[in-house]
C-alpha cells in the first residue's frame, strides 16, 4: 500500500472511531468552590449563597477534603499544575481556613514547585492581615472583584464595598501578592462611554497586573432577569468594548482572552488550561470537572446546595451527576474554550486533548475560514479579527445540532466560568 493510500486509511480510522485514544493526558488543574457570599449580587447566576450566620468554615474544609480524597483514584499520579479558589466570596474564610485547605490539598495531591494558587477577594471583607495571612498559607494570585470604581455603578449592582475599600483592597494587595487581578464590567446600567473611561482609568492608576473586564449581561434566574435594568446598547457596549481594547493596549496590556488583560509574564495559568481544553478537577457545592482517561474524557457536577453537600461528601459520595463527553459533542467543546484565545491554538492540540483526529471538524473548519472567521493557516487554529467581533457565531459553526444550540452554549458558557475570573 503506497504512503498517501495510508495516510488516508489511517485519517479514515481515526475519524471514525467512537471513542477518544490519548497518548498523553491533558494538564491537570483543581478548582475549589467556596459557595458563601456576603449577598446575592441581582446579575450573579453562579451557585452561590448568602451567608446567615456563621459560616461552618471548618466543617465545609472537612468536606473538601474528603471530596478530594473520593476523587484520587481518578487523578492517581497526576501533579496539579494551579488551583483556583473561587466562589461565592472565598475571602469570607479565614486565612486559618485557607491554610487548613491548602495544606491538606498538597498532603494528597502533588503539585508542580511553580503552581499558581489564585483566591477570589471581595473588597467588603477587605483586612491587611487577612491579605497577609491567605499569602502565608500559599495563595500566589489574589483576584478581585470590584466590577466598578463608580458609586452609582456600585449601587446598582448590588455591590456590598465603595470605591474606597476596594481602592484600599487592591493597594495592600499589591503590596502582598506578586499578581493582583481586577474583575471589572461594563455595558452598566446607565453607564456612559465617559464612565467606563474613568473606570478604566482609576483601575490603571492602582498598577495591577491583570484585569478582567466583563460584558454585564442578563442571565436567567437573577434579579435582574426578573427586573431588568436600562442598559446600554449594543452600539454604546460596542464602544466600551473598543475603549478599554485601545486603551489597555497602550497601557502594555496583552490581551489574551476574550475578557481578560494581562502584563507579559502575569496571564492566568488556571484559566488557560481551561481555554486550552485541559483537564480540571473541580471539589465543593456545585463544582464541576472535566477530566480525561485513556479512553473516555468525564464531566461531572457536585451537589449544589452546600448543606446538601456537606451530608453528601461527609458520606463519600460528592458527585450528583456524571457523564461522558460524546464524540458528537467533543469537537464543539474544544472549539467552544480554544476559540477564547486571541492567539488560538496549534492545530495539533485539537489530537491531543480530545483524543480524535482533527478530521473530526474539518467541514466546519473549512466553513468558518470560508467566512472570515477563522484564519486559514493549518498549522493553527486561530480567529481571524472577524472572528474574535462575532464569537459567538464562530462558535456556533461547531456545533453538532444547531436546534439546542442555545441551551447547550449556555450550560458550557456557565460550567467553563467555573473558576473562571468574573
Amino acid at each position: 500500500m503506497s504512503a498517501d493510500k495510508t495516510a488516508e486509511v489511517f485519517a479514515f480510522s481515526a475519524s471514525t472511531l467512537t471513542r477518544p485514544k490519548f497518548k498523553t493526558l491533558p494538564p491537570l488543574s483543581l478548582y475549589v468552590h467556596i459557595p458563601w457570599c456576603l449577598k446575592k449580587c441581582p446579575y450573579c447566576d453562579f451557585n452561590s449563597h448568602e451567608a446567615r450566620g456563621d459560616v461552618p468554615q471548618d466543617a465545609y474544609v472537612d468536606a473538601l477534603l474528603k471530596d478530594l480524597e473520593v476523587a484520587l483514584p481518578s487523578i492517581w499520579g497526576r501533579k496539579v499544575l494551579s488551583i483556583f479558589i473561587g466562589g461565592g466570596t472565598p475571602s469570607l474564610f479565614a486565612p486559618s481556613s485557607i491554610d487548613k485547605l491548602l495544606s491538606g490539598i498538597r498532603a494528597r495531591v502533588p503539585l508542580y514547585p511553580d503552581a499558581e494558587i489564585t483566591l477570589e477577594a471581595n473588597p467588603g471583607t477587605f483586612e491587611r492581615a487577612r491579605f497577609d495571612g491567605y499569602y502565608a498559607a500559599g495563595v500566589t494570585r489574589l483576584s478581585i472583584g470590584v466590577q466598578s470604581f463608580d458609586p452609582r455603578h456600585l449601587r446598582a449592582l448590588g455591590r456590598v464595598h465603595d470605591a474606597d475599600e476596594a481602592r484600599r483592597a487592591v493597594e495592600a494587595a499589591l503590596m502582598i501578592f506578586e499578581t493582583v487581578n481586577l474583575d471589572l464590567m461594563y455595558a452598566l446600567p446607565g453607564q456612559t462611554l465617559d464612565d467606563a473611561q474613568r473606570d478604566l482609568e482609576a483601575a490603571l492608576r492602582l498598577a495591577p497586573q491583570h484585569l478582567s473586564f466583563y460584558h454585564l449581561t442578563i442571565e436567567p434566574n437573577t434579579l435582574f432577569h426578573r427586573y431588568p435594568p436600562p442598559l446600554p446598547d449594543d452600539d454604546a457596549a460596542a464602544d466600551m468594548e473598543q475603549l478599554i481594547d485601545t486603551t489597555l493596549a497602550r497601557a502594555g496590556f496583552f490581551h489574551y482572552e476574550t475578557s481578560a488583560y494581562a502584563q507579559p509574564a502575569h496571564e492566568c495559568r488556571h484559566n488557560i488550561n481551561y481555554w486550552r481544553f485541559g483537564d480540571y478537577l473541580g471539589i465543593g457545592a456545585g463544582a464541576h470537572s472535566k477530566l480525561s482517561f485513556a479512553d473516555a474524557i468525564l464531566r461531572q457536577m457536585r451537589w449544589k446546595q452546600p448543606q446538601q453537600y456537606l451530608a453528601r461528601a461527609a458520606k463519600g459520595v460528592p458527585v450528583q451527576e456524571e457523564a461522558e463527553v460524546t464524540r458528537a459533542d467533543v469537537g464543539f467543546e474544544f472549539m467552544l474554550n480554544a476559540l477564547r484565545l486571541a492567539e488560538g491554538v496549534p492545530t495539533s492540540l485539537f489530537s491531543e486533548r480530545t483524543g480524535f483526529s482533527l478530521s473530526l471538524v474539518s467541514r466546519e473548519i473549512e466553513i468558518a475560514c470560508r467566512k472570515g472567521l477563522l484564519e486559514p493557516d493549518p498549522a493553527v487554529i486561530k480567529p481571524t479579527a472577524l472572528g474574535r467581533r462575532f464569537l459567538n457565531d464562530l462558535q456556533q459553526i461547531f456545533l453538532p445540532d444547531p436546534k439546542p444550540a442555545r441551551k447547550r452554549v449556555a450550560s458550557l458558557v456557565r460550567l467553563e466560568a467555573t473558576g473562571v475570573e468574573r
